[in-house]
């Protein structure tokens, strides 16, 4: 029997992929650019297979690259955990902690972040904002925070907050277009859109009793973007109370459709189902619980009743 592949060359291979470069690799691991070199070719000598493919600027992974990243994960997680499980226990929460969140703009999200760090100066912290769905198993994450509650198999989703999204306008846009008094009247309308899942291009949006079919006229992931192109007149778009507030407050856009359209959008923390969780992940989950309430009270603050003024000119 062949003997098992070498920890240190799986991680090794593991590293070049996530940092997407054999330098930076070698520098999280804190060795010399040319010990990665050599594992990985012993690595693939030892498979009989090419992993990756390296040019000056990038790597990419090869079919079969992919497919031993995928294991290489667990591999190298189960060692970890291994590892800890009989390692002597203190206080301290320390090591390594990746992040996966979407764009966090305008919100105390960053505060929060920085009080984590300062509290645990011993945990290297990755946060890596991204519109993205990520894979959190076959990328390496620890945690993402996710405005979604659809999980693949092996992950855990524990809810923060649900807030309600709206169709939001300018005054500006409602002149010329007109105010749409149904929901077939978004036929004649330019709807800005978003992704499912941050990755396909949305085709409905949530009516009471249902889902309807919408024709975009403008497409993003980023729902900043979205709020952007609505208070610049470009279309109706859908959005979280928690974005769309100050701007319905100061009369830049306006609710429309306010009985018909009843969207939620839900928040949650997202982390790999496993039987011994880190310290510096529960530490993390917890600061996010902690700072929930806050993003609860955000979301469910009464809805802003001055009225809509458009800038420049009259309102619609």
């Amino acid at each position: 029997m062949d003997d098992p592949l070498e920890t240190s060359e799986l991680l090794a291979f593991s590293k070049a992929v996530e940092a997407r470069s054999l330098s930076r690799a070698a520098a999280e691991l804190g060795v010399p650019r040319a010990t990665i070199s050599r594992r990985l070719a012993r690595l693939e000598e030892r498979l009989g297979v090419r992993l990756l493919r390296r040019t000056t600027r990038s790597l990419a992974l090869t079919d079969a690259g992919e497919a031993l990243h995928r294991h290489a994960r667990i591999v190298l997680d189960a060692v970890h955990h291994a590892e800890a499980s009989v390692r002597k226990t203190d206080d301290a929460v320390r090591g390594e902690l990746r992040v996966s969140v979407p764009p966090m703009t305008g919100t105390s999200f960053s505060a929060m972040i920085c009080d984590f760090s300062r509290r645990y100066p011993e945990v290297r912290l990755h946060v890596h904002s991204t519109t993205q769905h990520v894979d959190l198993q076959r990328g390496g994450y620890d945690v993402a925070l996710r405005a979604a509650t659809a999980l693949e198999p092996g992950l855990v989703a524990r809810t923060l907050a649900r807030e309600p999204t709206l169709a939001v306008a300018s005054p500006a846009y409602l002149e010329a277009h007109g105010t749409p008094r149904s929901r077939r009247d978004l036929r004649h309308h330019r709807c800005l859109m978003g992704f499912a899942r941050g990755e396909l291009p949305q085709t409905h949006w949530p009516f009471a009793g249902g889902k309807f079919q919408i024709e975009g006229a403008l497409f993003a992931n980023d729902v900043y973007l979205l709020c952007d192109a609505a208070l610049e007149g470009l279309g109706i778009a859908l959005l979280p109370l928690i974005l769309a507030s100050p701007h319905l407050e100061s009369g830049a856009l306006v609710h429309v459709l306010p009985n018909a359209l009843q969207g939620e959008s839900h928040i949650a923390v997202v982390y790999p189902e496993r039987e011994f969780m880190p310290p510096q992940v529960r530490a993390f989950i917890d600061a996010l619980v902690a700072w929930a309430p806050e993003l609860i009270a955000r979301a469910n603050a009464p809805m802003p009743k001055r009225a809509a003024k458009k800038r420049g000119g009259k309102s619609a």
